[in-house]
């Protein structure tokens, strides 16, 4: 009893709580994430350089021997050239981010900028033009900022639903809780622009993990001994949820409508 008082309680201090908003919260985070996910090495701002697709740099580890080098010693001459620079790299879709000591971070969009404030030896081997080549032939940011458009058309959408409310029984003179079925024309659209910004999701962040793996694989193999290269794990996992909350606001649209058949056919309407 004491149960039902408080579940009762509750839905009477928070009445407009309803199944469209918890999609709404999902949508929310979604574009927040994937948000950040772009906004990734733009910015000196904390927690932003951590954000990137790969990562190059230099250091001097035990290289790899293969019957397929045609010359295996050019690992001594490209550890010659490298000598002693700690250069890192790290590039996001908006920005290329470098640091010569590993604490601070130089960020721009601007990679000619950036080279201008390395001296030589801490980049002989131009990872920053690298990176540049990278970002600008192979990163295809686009795909992400429509899907984030769609997704917040589709919150606004939900916006509009009618939320629950209570209405008083003349009869009985109790409060009914009312809860009106939105529009479905609106309930389609919706579940129409969520499920395309999840299908840009999943193709974009499939192309991003893709992409970042064998340029991080091909640049680490070049500079065998004396760069390496990694995939930015913050990045992934940004993309990722993001493509799991959209999917889980389409499933949940899809059942709203479904559910919404079903009661149509069941009353006779």
């Amino acid at each position: 009893m004491a149960n039902t008082r408080f579940a009762v309680g509750l839905q009477r201090l928070i009445p407009w709580l309803g199944y469209h908003h918890v999609l709404m919260v999902f949508i929310a985070v979604a574009i927040i994430l994937l948000s950040l996910l772009l906004a990734g090495c733009s910015s000196t701002s904390p927690l932003i350089p951590g954000i990137f697709l790969i990562s190059m740099y230099y250091t001097h580890y035990t290289a790899t021997y293969d019957p397929s080098q045609v010359d295996p010693g050019v690992n001594s001459a490209i550890s010659n050239i490298v000598g002693h620079a700690q250069l890192e790299v790290r590039v996001g879709y908006f920005g290329i981010c470098v640091t010569q000591d590993g604490s601070g971070y130089l960020c721009s969009n601007n990679a000619t900028a950036l080279a201008q404030n390395v001296n030589i030896d801490q980049d002989p081997l131009n990872l920053i033009w690298v990176a540049q080549t990278f970002k600008e032939a192979v990163v295809f940011p686009y795909l992400l900022i429509v899907a984030i458009i769609l997704a917040f058309v589709c919150f606004i959408l939900l916006a509009t639903f009618p939320g629950w409310h209570y209405e008083r029984d003349d009869i009985t003179g109790s409060d009914i809780d009312v809860k009106p079925f939105p529009s479905r024309p609106v309930c389609q659209v919706a579940l129409a622009l969520i499920f395309i910004a999840s299908v840009f999701v999943l193709v974009s962040v499939l192309w991003q993990h893709t992409a970042s793996v064998a340029a991080s694989t091909v640049a680490q193999d070049f500079g065998n001994g004396s760069v390496k290269s990694g995939v930015g794990t913050s990045a992934m996992v940004l993309g990722w949820f993001g493509f799991v909350l959209l999917i889980i606001v389409t499933i949940g649209l899809l059942v709203m409508l479904l559910s919404m058949s079903v009661l149509d056919k069941l009353t006779g309407d």
